[in-house]
């Protein structure tokens, strides 16, 4: 059985996120495969959409703020903590997208 890295689950959750998360600023996904670059992207989309006068976008960049912070845990995290920081992340990311869309 395999073993599943960090790196391996960041790229998981970008192929999952980048492209509509990039969508919702209307930028070109990033190219970079590090875990920093998808960060990056999260917390630029955050940023923009706090910056919003729409409530609904305000609330989207709460969650992508959650996400952010899960993201950069993770990636210091002990492996055993790992999955359920990246989990919380991904349920951030899944509704503020929602909320955004």
């Amino acid at each position: 059985m395999a073993v599943q890295t960090r790196t391996d689950t960041f790229a998981a959750l970008r192929a999952c996120f980048a492209a509509d998360l990039a969508a919702l600023i209307e930028v070109p996904v990033p190219r970079g495969a590090t875990p920093d670059v998808f960060i990056d992207l999260v917390e630029k989309v955050r940023d923009i959409l706090r910056s919003s006068s729409l409530g609904t976008w305000q609330d989207a960049s709460e969650d992508l703020d959650r996400a952010a912070d899960y993201l950069t845990d993770a990636l210091t995290s002990p492996d055993a903590d790992q999955g359920s920081l990246l989990a919380r992340a991904r349920t951030h990311l899944r509704d503020a997208i929602a909320t955004a869309s």
